[in-house]
């Protein structure tokens, strides 16, 4: 009888703690064209903050983490990962993130805002068009 409960005490918090694990803040709704142009949004708002504040590591932070969660959601949804949309900002998103990861705290190059900021556009009106 110990044993039984132990096992189903042990699945209990294996089912808590994926549950939870899974779900954890990722700001998404579900609705491509809405999260793409939030996600847009809070990246340009990452990047035009005044380099070496405490603001601009905690919008790094937020958004290599938002950036994670918007690939994890739509990378293998098979309507949207075809779209001109998706794969433009798939390579603005690809772009940042190995940035952030590969140079941290050093400011971007205007040349990197200038791309991100043409892809951004490109994407804007893309998601508009339903493309």
């Amino acid at each position: 009888m110990n044993r039984l409960v132990s096992r189903l005490l042990a699945l209990l918090l294996v089912a808590v703690v994926g549950l939870t694990g899974c779900s954890a803040g990722s700001n998404l709704t579900g609705d491509y064209r809405q999260d793409t142009l939030a996600l847009v949004s809070s990246l340009r708002e990452a990047i035009e903050l005044p380099e070496g504040t405490p603001e601009k590591m905690e919008a790094q932070a937020e958004a290599k983490t938002r950036i994670d969660n918007f690939f994890s959601l739509y990378r293998r949804d098979s309507s949207v990962s075809s779209l001109p949309s998706f794969t433009t900002m798939h390579t603005a998103l690809d772009a940042l993130a190995g940035h952030y990861r590969s140079y941290g705290n050093r400011p971007l190059s205007n040349k990197l805002k200038t791309r991100l900021e043409q892809e951004f556009k490109q994407v804007e009106m893309a998601v508009q068009r339903g493309r």
